[in-house]
């Protein structure tokens, strides 16, 4: 027996979004599965190819690789957001061309990275100090440093667990993170806490370090989302993600 049916616009009513997560990522999926928990929001996930080892001539690898992570979202969703997961790689490569390398693929889609998530959170929270926590080695939160300068902030506070095993990131506990925030908030005066990393669990302890700290925090994976989110045009608050969730897009 043939059985009627119909069909309807699909599960993104508000906004289709797609993320290219690093294939060493632990902490990403389920930091974005409670950001995007929205009606109407429909998130889809793809990989991209990366060694453990965190360098700039490892992240600089990525950028081939791109086109065909894009290539493995589904064809039949109109994409509003493609977000590519890791702000050390959008650093070396540049954000440009982040999105120059999804649009081979996706030529209409809106591209962002966390490197440009945390320029737009910074200007939308009107800061123009950061206090600085990466987990990077010394060259790549050099790098990070130098973009987020070039674009006007000042780096006021800094401190890193120069760690290079992005398998030892995904596992650095949420007290030690927030005890690192704390600490950098400590050296000086600062409008924002940045802290860097997809793989860092910062969403569960963002509200404390801005109880304790009186600044709002900025990490990787909540910019992202709060940035995805906002391109698409889908303005929710949620504050239980931290101040920056209450924010529009800077005009």
């Amino acid at each position: 027996m043939k059985l009627p049916y119909d069909t309807d616009a699909g599960i993104g009513t508000r906004a289709t979004l797609g993320v290219i997560v690093l294939e060493t990522d632990e902490t990403l999926e389920p930091e974005f599965s409670r950001m995007m928990a929205q009606p109407g929001v429909a998130l889809y996930h793809s990989r991209i190819p990366m060694v453990p080892e965190v360098r700039p001539e490892t992240l600089a690898k990525m950028q081939a690789d791109l086109p065909a992570s894009a290539r493995l979202f589904p064809s039949t969703p109109d994409f509003d957001v493609i977000g590519y997961g890791c702000t050390s790689a959008s650093t070396v490569i540049g954000s440009d061309k982040v999105a120059e390398a999804v649009q081979t693929v996706l030529p209409t889609v809106k591209v962002t990275d966390p490197l440009a998530a945390i320029i737009a959170a910074g200007r939308a929270l009107g800061a123009a100090r950061f206090g600085f926590v990466t987990p990077y080695l010394p060259e790549v939160s050099a790098q990070m440093r130098a973009k987020l300068e070039a674009e006007g902030f000042e780096i006021t506070g800094f401190g890193s667990f120069e760690q290079k095993d992005d398998r030892v990131v995904a596992r650095i506990s949420e007290t030690a993170i927030a005890k690192a925030a704390k600490q950098v908030a400590a050296q000086a005066e600062c409008d924002a806490i940045v802290i860097s990393c997809t793989n860092l669990r910062c969403l569960q302890v963002i509200p404390e370090i801005e109880a304790e700290t009186g600044v709002p925090v900025i990490s990787s994976n909540q910019a992202l989302g709060w940035h995805m989110l906002r391109l698409a045009g889908v303005a929710d608050e949620r504050p239980a993600f931290g101040r920056l969730f209450t924010q529009a897009l800077a005009v």
